[in-house]
């Protein structure tokens, strides 16, 4: 750090007095209704009403929360509003520093009128890192132009639990490519200026029974090993500036009071500079849902002496209680200097306290601008995953052609979106409200992509209602046509409110409601039918596997969703996504993962057999790809890297993506180690009869664990190298034998996770 600019955070923190310290340490949220609906866990007991803010933040201010993402209001007009608090900030505080603006941003900058892209599983079906670094780049693009410095996302949890609502704010059960995908937005939002923050650190997704907010047991080589993972490679290689603490307790401590990781791990180990924002009242959370402190004053010693530096998204603990704390000697101020000096560097690299540093209005802004558009359609695109097709599909253009549209998710616009869309997030409180952006539902899609079909609709039943009313009238609409598209899945909502999304945990996978029986009654009259599974989890649907005669999933898949399955369907665009989440087979095989070791396989000790339907990495293509030439190094050292790669031809008469997976297996350890493991993909895009050679250098540190004595190792020995289609069909597989010592991963050498790739494409007959 420049020495001007430690010396100018000095010369603020000795001119500070303990309140106006205190007021760097919080945000504030105003025009929250709780009238107008909860959209964060407990607000209706946590939060105050008819908030002030010259009253707030008369001492300075740390934060400002959810400006946009609370109520639809008119980007432009708000932009102005927000800009005319930072000048107040500026102008009628002693200090004059502005505070940092935050927002939602998993699925777009959440603010009405804004584009929303698919949700994050989308993001791990499509294998495109590089895309997703582009929707980042243009997510923060569009938060600057409003005034925004920060950013809720992305959610490195990796899925360990369908049942869980907030799979669908994950992008993968595999933490390499959570770790890779999420790294990629990181890089992509803060290439702009803003700043990225990682969420939830950690052990969120390890519930008991997939229940939000759950405990966690979790041991601590799992949480090393596979939970944390994600997280170094973001804050070690992404250079992330901020993460944002879980709420789960492991083993019996809340993340919010556990110096452990929010110290040692993240800055000590990682060597993180950046801060540590607290999850929605979850410094309050100790006292009132984790019985850990006596009272808010508790909490705040709790949290900051854990490493918490900012509490959101208002001042519950860190105001009144947090002084009271100080002035009584009960807590160091040196702590709170220490949380402060973090915040003002932030807000120093934010140009916030800049003597020039003016607040404007953003003037006019198109948040869903043409190109926005254009790369969620792309991103949607991608991440359709074709599960099964017995040639129905592609449907083409036959004239006159009689197509059944059934389901409840065939004419909604809320089946596109996950719950921290600005759609599903914040407009369900404001009914009147139009979405501010044009999504057609998938039966517009189809109309207009198959202008020559006649085309039935019949919806059946509802997400979740139970009705089965209109059953017999679908199931006698698709007797009488040439095929049927049967469309099913979740409605995301927030607490109870939907089938999926946050505080929306299910105890069962079978699809909600009635949708079961509508689709044995749409299969059992003979039309072939089409299964098009719009969700934010993976559910159990064998019968649909086995039985539909294609079957296609997509999870929330954006504002321009709907026409990206209605071209796949037609045959306009060539499936290539691919399963970033196991399907299962039965609800009772939870929690899941395919990194599971020899012990976690069927056998004959029991009479269950865990394996998935469909296995992670899955996804049918219309063309065809042969994999040939393949070579993997025979020898390789603990501390080097493994040079594979292999000859993709596309050997059909259409062009297509491929996704080339390359997986690890440690045949003998001193720990058990998982059957297989992602270590490398890559997305190539080929003609027909074109290939290329895809060559990979894969680290051998990812073959790393935590041994017996804690260190994180690697170990020599036989190491099986192996090209996939999925997890589950092994194209070709080699041996590798490691050699050396023992080799320890410490400093510097953890965060080189990344692997390098070539792809060289040949013409046909090269």
């Amino acid at each position: 750090m420049p020495a001007r600019v430690e010396g100018r955070v000095d010369d603020l923190l000795a001119d500070m007095s303990l309140d106006e310290k205190l007021a760097q340490l919080v945000g504030v949220w105003l025009n929250v209704n709780r009238d107008e609906g909860v959209v964060a866990p407990l607000q209706d007991s946590m939060q105050g009403k008819d908030v002030e803010f010259e009253a707030f933040a008369g001492q300075g201010l740390g934060h400002i929360t959810r400006h946009f993402g609370t109520r639809p209001v008119d980007p432009e007009w708000a932009g102005t509003v927000l800009a005319e608090r930072q000048r107040w900030l500026r102008r009628n505080t002693r200090l004059g520093i502005p505070a940092i603006a935050h927002e939602e941003c998993l699925t777009g900058l959440a603010a009405w009128r804004a584009t929303t892209y698919p949700a994050p599983p989308a993001w791990g079906a499509s294998f495109d890192p590089d895309l997703v670094a582009e929707m980042g780049r243009r997510i923060g693009a569009g938060m600057l132009a409003l005034g925004v410095h920060q950013g809720l996302a992305p959610v490195l949890d990796v899925i360990r639990d369908q049942r869980w609502g907030r799979v669908e704010e994950c992008v993968s059960e595999d933490p390499y490519e959570v770790a890779t995908i999420g790294a990629a937005y990181v890089r992509g939002l803060q290439s702009t200026g803003a700043i990225a923050t990682l969420k939830h650190f950690v052990g969120y997704s390890g519930s008991r029974a997939g229940r939000n907010l759950a405990p966690v047991h979790a041991g601590a080589r799992e949480v090393a090993d596979t939970l944390l993972f994600p997280f170094e490679v973001a804050v070690r290689d992404a250079k992330a500036g901020s993460v944002m603490n879980s709420y789960a307790e492991i083993d019996g401590v809340p993340i919010a009071a556990d110096a452990h990781y929010l110290t040692r791990i993240l800055r000590d180990e990682w060597g993180f500079e950046g801060t540590v924002v607290a999850d929605y009242f979850a410094v309050a959370f100790l006292h009132t849902l984790h019985a850990v402190a006596a009272d808010a004053e508790d909490a705040a010693v709790q949290a900051l002496t854990a490493g918490i530096d900012i509490e959101l998204p208002t001042g519950v603990a860190y105001l009144e209680p947090l002084k009271r704390a100080v002035s009584s000697g009960r807590i160091e101020e040196a702590l709170v200097d220490r949380a402060l000096r973090r915040v003002l560097l932030q807000k120093e690299r934010l140009g916030l306290l800049d003597d020039d540093y003016e607040p404007v209005p953003p003037g006019p802004v198109d948040l869903d601008d043409p190109e926005s558009r254009a790369l969620a359609r792309r991103l949607a695109e991608e991440s359709v995953v074709l599960l099964v097709n017995d040639g129905v599909l592609p449907l083409g253009q036959a004239e006159g052609r009689r197509v059944a549209v059934l389901g409840p998710n065939a004419d909604s616009v809320a089946a596109l979106f996950g719950c921290y869309s600005f759609v599903q997030h914040v407009l369900p409180h404001f009914p009147e409200v139009e979405p501010g952006i044009a999504a057609p539902t998938l039966l517009d899609a189809l109309r207009e992509e198959l202008p020559e079909a006649v085309i039935g609709v019949e919806r059946g039943t509802g997400v979740d209602d139970g009705d089965r009313d209109g059953i017999a009238a679908a199931a006698r609409l698709a007797a009488g046509s040439d095929v049927a598209i049967l469309v099913l899945g979740d409605r995301s909502g927030l607490f109870g409110r939907g089938t999926s999304g946050e505080g929306c945990d299910v105890e069962s996978l079978d699809l909600p409601g009635a949708q079961r029986e509508l689709a044995e009654a749409v299969l059992a009259t003979g039309t072939p039918t089409v299964a098009v599974l719009m969700t934010g989890r993976a559910y159990a649907v064998p019968s649909l596997i086995a039985n539909a005669a294609a079957v296609v999933q997509a999870y929330f898949p954006g504002e321009e969703g709907a026409g990206a399955i209605a071209r796949v369907l037609s045959g306009a665009v060539n499936p290539s996504g691919r399963l970033p989440m196991s399907m299962p087979r039965a609800s009772g095989g939870q929690p899941y993962s395919y990194l599971h070791p020899k012990l976690g396989a069927a056998g004959s000790v029991s009479n269950i057999d865990p394996a998935p339907v469909l296995s992670f990495g899955h996804g049918l293509s219309y063309t065809d790809f042969a994999y040939a030439e393949v070579n993997v190094a025979e020898r390789a050292t603990t501390s080097g890297s493994i040079r594979c790669s292999a000859v993709v031809r596309n050997t059909g008469d259409r062009a297509g993506a491929e996704v080339v997976q390359v997986y690890l297996s440690d045949r003998l350890a001193s720990v058990t180690r998982p059957l297989a493991q992602l270590a490398g993909y890559a997305r190539v895009e080929l003609a027909p009869g074109q290939s290329a050679r895809v060559g990979f250098d894969v680290p051998v540190r990812l073959l790393a664990f935590t041994g017996r004595d804690g260190r994180r190792v690697v170990e020599p020995g036989a190491v099986g190298v192996s090209f996939r289609r999925s997890v589950a069909d092994v194209v070709a597989e080699r041996e590798v034998l490691l050699t050396g010592p023992v080799y320890e991963i410490t400093g510097d050498e953890r965060r080189l996770t990344t692997v390098s790739i070539d792809a060289h494409t040949m013409e046909p007959g090269a």
